[in-house]
């Protein structure tokens, strides 16, 4: 791959156990369309039937995103799941090539490649997110996100941030809160 620069265009990856890694990425989304970026959001895991506070102020702000999951996976089937993910490469790459976006962003990408539970290199190959990643567009930067990185990701990738739980308020027993992680 070649040597990183604004240019060619950038591979940042937002991995770990800890809170923040989508926050990340969509403040990401937010500065480079005060740049002028036009920028696309592909979310793989999150579901278009629950309402998602970054879907409703992208959509004012004019950020294309895209939820094309189906929720987490213990609450649908494996095939339910493989499907979801199938359509979801598909979109991702055929949107990617056809190179109208600066900045894309792969929320929870990594959380899907990392899943054990069900085979899911058939429908999401990683050798064919790494092509993708070589290969798309010149100038485009491209984000994942998610917990479980692959090595084969972070070793291509030009910026790695693994974000570390140090103390979570889920500890003490509260559940999401509206407005911080939905």
């Amino acid at each position: 791959m070649d040597k990183p620069s604004k240019e060619r265009g950038l591979t940042l990856v937002y991995t770990g156990d800890g809170k923040g890694k989508t926050t990340a990425a969509l403040g990401l989304a937010v500065r480079a369309v005060g740049r002028g970026f036009k920028v696309l959001v592909i979310q793989f895991i999150k579901s278009p039937q629950r309402t998602y506070g970054e879907k409703i102020v992208f959509d004012k702000l004019g950020i294309e995103i895209h939820q094309k999951g189906i929720g987490f996976t213990w609450l649908k089937t494996p095939e339910e799941h493989r499907e979801a993910l199938r359509s979801a490469w598909s979109f991702a790459k055929e949107r990617i090539f056809e190179g109208q976006h600066r900045l894309v962003i792969l929320d929870e990408i990594n959380n899907a490649l990392a899943i054990e539970s069900f085979p899911v290199d058939d429908v999401l190959p990683l050798e064919d997110v790494l092509r993708v990643i070589r290969e798309r567009p010149q100038g485009m930067h491209l984000v994942l996100t998610g917990r479980g990185a692959r090595p084969e990701i972070v070793e291509i990738a030009d910026l790695v941030t693994e974000m570390k739980p140090v103390k979570h308020y889920y500890e003490e027993g509260i559940p999401a809160v509206m407005g911080i992680e939905m």
